[in-house]
């Protein structure tokens, strides 16, 4: 049973959990999910580079991620509810009027913008599941979480489904989808707004739970390799296979499969990560993922979509468990924390998009795809030397 008592787990609020989960899948869907699948398309009507495409991601990433951090600081002294609703529309605005614009230096300010309302959303609407988990963080995580993973996954497929037809001038429809997550969320603001305060009131007579800073340091680096796998095939697979003659309708849905799997391996790892040692889990998913990226390249027909599959669900099952575990190491900054894990060691596989795109443009799309099996091998080699969670509740009187 690891380090979790062996107590019945349960959610405290549920109801505000799933509207916090279905608005992360709307702003994920509108960029994690859809950005790297429109590099193509992008590509293609402003006439760019592999390189220049990667800086695409780059932007997007340092601008919803590598800033989460900061936002995260900012949050955790000066919470504000009207954070949520507001970052939403910035980020479907962001990506409508990415389609709009007519140059590649206004493309990359959309991009920004629309990153930037992803980067304001994620530490927030993290704190408010947490708030909402009552004793149950990692299942409480996993529902928030898996929403985002599967707009992750859900985003290739609007390529084929919707902007192969429009072009990218359709992005101009995403407005609404904005519009639509920002209602969502308004939706439970008295619940967020009251939790806050008792959060503020319970924060005061709290005693500051001890940081442990080595341990989060390593285990950035160990979801900064991650992201780069998981970034990286998510941004090269359909590159790979237009190289072999498949269509970008084809290799989105081969996108979709691995990052919709992954959205299940989010969920299951996330769901279970309360009875098991986070490390643990953390280090199986790094080990069972090197086997599929190694053989990935080599697969076809029906062991291709079995090979992405699974590559996908492990890569992906301890994102859950990360965040918990990230939230653990700084007790008393969960907005903080989220923004280390869900936001500066993610972005960071935006800069790892901009190596591999000029990897690719010097030594060709198939050279990176050699690095997937190294990465996640030096990933599960650092999470050896993590702290225990059972060492962490401890150190904090948990235990």
């Amino acid at each position: 049973m690891g380090t979790a008592t062996k107590e019945k787990k349960q959610v405290a609020a549920r109801k505000e959990l799933y509207s916090l989960g279905s608005t992360h899948f709307i702003n994920d869907l509108m960029t994690t999910g859809i950005v790297p699948a429109l590099l193509p398309l992008y590509k293609e009507a402003f006439q760019l580079s592999y390189t220049e495409a990667g800086v695409i991601m780059l932007v997007s990433t340092l601008a919803s991620s590598v800033m989460q951090p900061l936002f995260g600081m900012f949050t955790d002294k000066f919470p504000k509810s009207w954070y949520l609703p507001f970052s939403v529309l910035l980020t479907g605005l962001g990506l409508a009027f990415s389609g709009l614009v007519n140059s590649y230096a206004l493309l990359l300010l959309m991009i920004a913008l629309s990153g930037l309302g992803s980067g304001i959303f994620h530490p927030e609407a993290s704190r408010g599941a947490h708030m909402a988990a009552g004793n149950a963080r990692g299942a409480a995580q996993a529902i928030f979480q898996v929403g985002g993973n599967f707009g992750q996954a859900v985003g290739p497929l609007m390529i084929p489904l919707f902007l192969l037809a429009t072009g990218i001038k359709g992005l101009a429809w995403f407005a609404l989808v904005g519009a639509l997550g920002t209602l969502l969320i308004i939706n439970i603001m008295p619940w967020y707004r009251e939790s806050l305060e008792k959060d503020r009131l319970k924060k005061k007579n709290q005693i500051a739970g001890k940081r442990h800073i080595l341990g989060l340091v390593g285990l950035t680096m160990v979801v900064t390799l991650r992201s780069w796998t998981q970034i990286g095939v998510a941004a090269f697979l359909p590159f790979y296979y237009l190289q072999q003659n498949i269509s970008l309708a084809v290799a989105d849905v081969y996108t979709f499969l691995f990052l919709g799997a992954g959205a299940v391996g989010t969920y299951l790892g996330g769901r279970y990560s309360d009875y098991f040692s986070h490390k643990w889990l953390l280090f199986g998913s790094m080990f069972l993922t090197i086997p599929f990226a190694w053989i990935l390249p080599h697969a076809s027909g029906v062991w291709l979509i079995i090979v992405l599959v699974l590559f996908g669900f492990f890569v992906l099952s301890s994102f859950v468990v990360t965040v918990v575990y990230g939230q653990m190491m700084l007790p008393n900054n969960i907005g903080l924390a989220s923004g280390l894990m869900i936001g500066l060691a993610v972005g960071a596989g935006g800069i790892g998009a901009t190596i591999m795109g000029w990897l690719s443009d010097n030594y060709g799309v198939e050279f990176i795809f050699d690095l997937f099996v190294i990465i996640p091998f030096v990933a599960a080699v650092i999470t050896l030397f993590l702290p225990s969670e059972k060492k962490l509740l401890e150190e904090n009187g948990a235990v």
